[in-house]
């Protein structure tokens, strides 16, 4: 029961920090679109698939 505590906090702070990055990041055109899958990368990687992501985003589009 702990575990599943601890991993419902990970992906419910991980929103929020998309979330946060997303309002800083609309006048740079870098947004990252908050979805599972990115809510999953961020929450169990941490900040660093953050900046992974940002960086695809800035290399792919």
């Amino acid at each position: 029961m702990k575990k599943i505590l601890s991993v419902i906090k990970r992906f419910i702070l991980s929103t929020f920090i998309l979330y946060g990055y997303n309002l800083i990041a609309t006048g740079f055109n870098l947004v990252v679109p908050i979805n599972i899958f990115t809510i999953g990368l961020v929450g169990g990687l941490g900040i660093p698939a953050l900046f992974a992501l940002i960086l695809l985003k800035i290399v792919a589009f």
